[in-house]
This record gives C-alpha cells, structure tokens and sequence, in this order.
C-alpha cells in the first residue's frame, strides 16, 4: 500500500482560509488599539504642554506664555549643555514634541492677549482623521483639557475631559 507524505492542496486551503479569517478578525481590533494609544498619548502630550507653559511664564514673565512650541522645546544638544535654557529655547518639552508631530497628532500651541502673553492655547489634531486618532484635543490657559470627536478643530467650547 502507498504511503501518504505531506499535505493535500484541500488542507493546505483550508488552513490558510482559517488563518485569513484570524487576520481578519483581527486587525481591525489592532488598528483600534494603535488609534488608542495615539490618543491617550496626545492627551498626555496636551497635560505636558500645559504643565511647560506654565514653568515658562514663571520663568520668563516679562514674556508671559510661550509663542510656539519651539520656545517650549530645544534640540536634544542645546538642552544637555550648561546654558541650555532661553527664552527661544526652554528645554521644558521633548524635541519630538516640540517639533510638532508625535504619535499621529499634529500639535500646536501659540501664546497671546499681550505683552506679556497671558492667555495661550495648545491643540492636537490627527494627522489623519480616523486613522491615527479620533478626537482633537486642546486646552488653553485654565488648564482644562477640551476635546472634539470631529478630530479637525477644538475649542474651549469643546467637551471638557
């Protein structure tokens, strides 16, 4: 009698038709978890932004609130130096923040009402809306944290979180 060695094409298809339906079961669910994680990071990065607006009104209040993201950051060189903090580079945010891009948010903050500035605002919004997050994130100089499930524009009008 004739031995059988290795696999039939019916079970090879079948195998490989139960691992598509895992993959397809599945993936959604991981782009649900990444698009979470994106989110709870611009949250945080939000909180963080509020927390270096603040230490840089404290420390520059002739200046008040900080301009730009950048006068909240500093390249990873300048902020290890001796004489790293400055006015245009106070070193109180990480680079990544400060350059306005982090975990599939686009940040902004801007500072104003004045010399010195007295109110500021910060904003997260998804790179791509549905994709990399959801809902847009802000606050401004209460310190409460406002956000949008539109994902293209927050104000203090927002939902507060």
């Amino acid at each position: 009698m004739k031995t059988q060695r290795g696999f039939s094409l019916i079970e090879l298809l079948i195998v490989v038709a139960i691992i598509l339906i895992i993959a397809a079961i599945a993936i959604p669910n991981l782009m649900r978890s990444k698009m979470a994680a994106n989110q709870s990071s611009a949250v945080s990065s939000i909180r963080n932004i509020n927390t270096a607006e603040v230490a840089y009104q404290s420390n520059y209040p002739s200046i008040g609130f900080a301009a730009t993201l950048a006068n909240l950051g500093g390249s990873d060189a300048s902020c290890t130096s001796a004489t790293f903090a400055s006015s245009t580079s106070a070193c109180l945010i990480d680079s990544t923040l400060a350059s306005g891009t982090k975990s599939g948010y686009v940040f902004s903050a801007t500072g104003g009402g004045g010399t010195p500035a007295v109110t500021y605002t910060s904003l997260a919004t998804p790179q791509v809306s549905g994709q990399t997050g959801q809902n847009a994130y802000c606050s401004d100089q209460s310190g409460v944290l406002f956000y949008d499930v539109g994902g293209t524009a927050c104000s203090s009008a927002s939902t507060p979180l």
